[in-house]
């Protein structure tokens, strides 16, 4: 049977590291996939492009619909933009999905955490639009369009009914931001009313929803925001089961999606063979299902619960990286991941 072309883009720092575990434990559970490889972010630039984001490496996502990404470099305050930004407007990747669940073999405050953040992923303050009005004063718009806003909606409770989940809570600061928050819970309210009332929603102010996370993170399911909050709100809900670095992301269109790590680039461990490859492992694991989903090809989905059980078993028999307490190595923890793989 065929295989399914997916986009490589291992990223920087400790990307191509991570990228290679990942690629090592995909071929190992015999997944239905072949990887073409290009770059982004500074890996980019030393091969000699002139931009972070080259137009070979867009055209090749659209040509294939689906890529698996590593972390990509971003100065802060100074230097080039955003890949990430950039690829969602590029390829209209409107729906940032970030699923967070309690592991085994990593011990956390909290227990039995299962939630998922939708973000829209478009919009925004993320927008990019700032203008110096005058020396010291600096002006950043934030965009909301009614559009964006009932189709994130429609997004995350259709997204709620295939996963089987019961409930949806908005986070927004519409009190504040009337009319563009306000639009948001327009839309969701409209959405669940008309279409989708079957499922339980609720909408929380996002300062009180931080506050209500870290009080007692099982009283949410699905949490919808618009794009700033849900950056926000995604780090936070990773520190509850661990890190970013056992935290999978999504970005998915109409047509395209592209799966990634959520973590940085982290240039101070790139090259020591000491990086955690599980978050993007995870993101891997959710790229196979969703081809099983679009394609109809059960051989991802089974793929993707053999490897899914194997970390989780991993975890549990103590086999982690440094940033989880334990001692191996991102090559060492992927062999420990092939080695439970079931037959």
């Amino acid at each position: 049977m065929s295989v399914h072309s997916v986009v490589l883009i291992p990223g920087d720092g400790i990307g191509p590291e991570v990228a290679e575990a990942v690629r090592k434990v995909l071929t190992a559970a015999d997944a239905p996939v072949s990887f073409v490889l290009r770059y982004a972010g500074e890996a980019a630039l030393e091969r000699g492009s002139e931009d972070v984001l080259p137009q070979e490496t867009v055209d090749a996502i659209r040509e294939h619909h689906v890529a698996l990404k590593g972390p990509c470099s971003t100065p802060v305050g100074r230097g080039f933009s955003s890949v990430n930004v950039a690829l969602r407007r590029k390829l209209n990747l409107y729906a940032a999905v970030r699923p967070f669940r309690s592991l085994a073999g990593v011990p956390t405050r909290y227990e039995n955490v299962d939630l998922i953040v939708v973000r829209e992923n478009t919009e925004g303050l993320y927008s990019g639009i700032e203008n110096l009005i005058t020396d010291g004063v600096v002006v950043s718009m934030k965009v909301a369009t009614r559009a964006a806003c009932r189709r994130i909606a429609h997004w995350a409770f259709r997204y709620a009914t295939h996963k089987k989940r019961e409930k949806i809570s908005v986070f927004h600061k519409a009190n504040i931001m009337k009319l563009s928050d306000g639009m948001l819970l327009d839309e969701a309210r409209q959405v669940h009313e008309v279409d989708y009332p079957n499922i339980a929603y609720g909408e929380v102010i996002v300062d009180a929803g931080h506050m209500r996370l870290v009080q007692d993170p099982t009283q949410f399911d699905i949490i919808l925001c618009e794009n700033l909050y849900g950056d926000l709100v995604s780090d936070l809900c990773a520190g509850l089961v661990g890190g970013l670095g056992v935290s999978p992301g999504a970005n998915i269109g109409d047509q395209d999606a592209v799966f990634e790590a959520v973590h940085g680039s982290a240039p101070d461990i790139a090259g020591q063979g000491v990086a955690n490859p599980l978050a993007l492992l995870m993101s891997a694991t959710m790229m196979l299902n969703h081809l099983a989903e679009t394609r109809h090809d059960p051989r991802a989905s089974t793929a993707a619960a053999r490897i899914k059980a194997a970390y989780d078993r991993a975890l549990n028999d103590g086999q982690k990286t440094r940033d989880l307490g334990g001692q191996l190595s991102t090559t060492a923890f992927a062999d420990a991941v092939i080695e439970r793989l079931s037959p």
